[in-house]
């Protein structure tokens, strides 16, 4: 195989929205080839990625290690975020908050949106007392200057912003925050469905109907992490067919039925139901005219 056959492959698999067993090994394949070949860190960080979403974090610590050696500006995001979370085992917040040092030191001129997720953990380092001593100030002062920076804004910049507008007693501004992070969320899920991203959405959206009230009548995919949470059987139409969705409470969970297919609870619903033939999220701008049945 050529470089120029594997650029040409994965040029092919990266347009899709969901992936076989069989196509994602072979992404693999041909991301490790070209790291092979090329040295370039940004397969590195690829493969970390995948792995990470996986949820093997074993293996996506020893590729994001293998992308920092290699010059990578990005990397010390996801070590950061190993160590954090403590994802191979144990929480190691001295090391998380070097990592998020250093890749807020390495990307603000290079990678805006890297540097801007370096900073917002440091926040959170800051509002936990992490490695660093808790200052709730400092974390509020990080968040506001993220948040008035002129490039783009994550979603996770303005969930946390909302938060610090509930505790100023600024509500409707609140509201408008988590209404922009939920169209950056519903945007980044219609091309990839995260993990991470889809329990951002949760808390988000259950965050939100804290602060108003659910409208029968306008709603859609995402608000059924609340919707479900009781008994209910909604509906939705996509290219003229509709499909419905059902809750169910099985002991402590909300069991759900989608298209003649059972799932254990909301969170597996959104991490495994499919819409023709992709995850259902990557068709959320053509689902239209949603009902509550019944």
């Amino acid at each position: 195989m050529t470089l120029q056959e594997a650029y040409k492959e994965l040029d092919k698999l990266n347009r899709k929205t969901s992936f076989t067993e069989e196509e994602e090994f072979r992404m693999l394949e041909l991301l490790q080839f070209l790291l092979e070949e090329t040295k370039d860190p940004r397969y590195a960080e690829e493969i970390g990625g995948i792995y990470y979403e996986k949820r093997i974090f074993d293996k996506a610590l020893k590729y994001y290690e293998i992308a920092d050696e290699l010059g990578s500006s990005w990397a010390a995001n996801g070590l950061g975020y190993i160590w954090y979370y403590g994802r191979t085992g144990s929480k190691d917040y001295e090391k998380a908050f070097k990592a998020f040092s250093k890749s807020a030191e390495l990307n603000r001129r290079k990678h805006h949106n890297a540097w801007i997720e370096a900073m917002f953990k440091i926040a959170d380092m800051y509002k936990n007392g992490y490695y660093v001593e808790k200052d709730f100030s400092r974390y509020r002062e990080i968040i506001e200057e993220l948040a008035k920076d002129p490039g783009f804004h994550l979603p996770e910049v303005y969930t946390r912003l909302a938060a610090i507008r509930i505790a100023e007693g600024r509500e409707e501004d609140a509201v408008d925050l988590y209404l922009q992070a939920r169209e950056e969320l519903a945007y980044r899920l219609s091309h990839n469905r995260f993990f991470g991203d889809l329990n951002r959405m949760n808390w988000l959206v259950n965050d939100l109907y804290k602060l108003i009230e659910f409208d029968p009548l306008d709603f859609d995919l995402y608000d059924l992490y609340y919707l479900l949470k009781q008994e209910h059987t909604v509906s939705f139409r996509y290219r003229e067919k509709r499909y419905t969705v059902s809750s169910v409470r099985d002991g402590e969970e909300m069991t759900v039925t989608y298209d003649g297919q059972h799932y254990r609870s909301l969170d597996d619903f959104f991490r495994k139901a499919d819409l023709d033939r992709e995850a259902i999220e990557a068709h959320y701008y053509q689902m239209d005219d949603w009902r509550v049945e019944g």
